[in-house]
């Protein structure tokens, strides 16, 4: 089971103005071949199928937490489209026969982001052409090293598309997100490694990074390095997966120092509280009158 903590990962200022264009290329990360829906339902697959867990407890654990942690990085990625895209103000009044949202054919990102009925103006769970995201892209064989195989590649073919995405735009708000990512993702791969290693013997971390970039390179990289989150395993339980100390242990690839496991969830920062936008019913065209329900409700229930 899992307890949902509603708080971001970690800290996001709200962008300035809207980046629709950053906002295309974010979206990629979540719905893409190597987005973040792979990566968590790729792990959230293998720990639900995972054969022998009492005799392979420790890789059990590894792949049931990241798959855990994973679910934070949607949420992240989801809350950074959803900013890049905040604030497109309508052109021209609606009630008078004006295609008041006209200008946002071109600006960036998919028609289906604006019309299809869901979301307006905010995350899909689709690449950034608009195309829904497949379970094909799951992949679960059953063998522990082969798998482990897998999300080492998975990781570090993430890690590329970052990259990528990360050349696209000089957002700052899309950059503090993708700083956190490629810190996070890179020990995800290391751990991948390690557990290999231990398994085979074959030392995976010599491969490290994929592509050949430091992370002290990428500038917004450096804050999170600087606080050593690239030494940090999060146990998100209170109780369970302990056994992931028995394999991440031992001093970081870069020399900063020792590896931890921490207990429970990072601090992390408030998730946006985005406006509505009734010009295109969302939450309706009055909210004013759901706005007045909810508060009665709130009421009630804290009275």
């Amino acid at each position: 089971m899992f307890l949902r903590v509603d708080r971001l990962q970690v800290e996001m200022p709200m962008p300035k103005d809207p980046d629709p264009s950053a906002a295309a290329a974010v979206q990629e990360l979540m719905g893409g071949r190597f987005g973040e829906m792979t990566t968590l339902n790729t792990y959230m697959y293998q720990s639900f199928n995972f054969r022998e867990r009492g005799k392979l407890r420790p890789y059990y654990a590894l792949i049931a937490n990241i798959a855990t942690e994973e679910l934070g990085h949607i949420e992240l990625v989801g809350a950074a489209v959803n900013g890049l895209l905040n604030g497109a103000e309508p052109k021209g009044d609606m009630s008078k026969g004006d295609a008041s949202f006209k200008h946002m054919i071109g600006a960036g990102g998919s028609i289906k982001t604006h019309v299809a009925p869901g979301p307006f103006g905010g995350i899909m769970c689709a690449d950034s052409l608009g195309r829904p995201w497949s379970g094909e892209y799951i992949f679960n064989s059953g063998n522990l090293i082969l798998d482990l195989l897998h999300n080492f590649f998975l990781e570090n073919g993430a890690r590329t598309a970052k990259l990528r995405v990360y050349q696209m735009t000089d957002n700052p708000a899309a950059r503090r997100m993708l700083g956190y990512l490629f810190t996070r993702g890179g020990v995800h791969a290391e751990a991948y490694a390690r557990a290999l290693e231990q398994l085979t013997g074959v030392d995976m971390k010599k491969m490290l990074p994929i592509p050949n970039l430091q992370p002290d390179q990428i500038p917004e990289s450096r804050p999170f390095l600087e606080e050593g989150w690239h030494r940090r395993l999060y146990r998100f339980s209170t109780t369970d997966y302990d056994e992931i100390k028995m394999i991440w242990q031992g001093q970081a690839l870069d020399g900063s120092g020792p590896l931890e496991v921490r207990d429970g969830p990072p601090e992390g920062g408030p998730q946006y509280d985005l406006a509505a936008v009734p010009e295109a019913f969302v939450p309706d065209y009055h909210p004013q009158e759901i706005l007045e329900i909810a508060q009665k409700l709130y009421k009630k229930a804290s009275g």
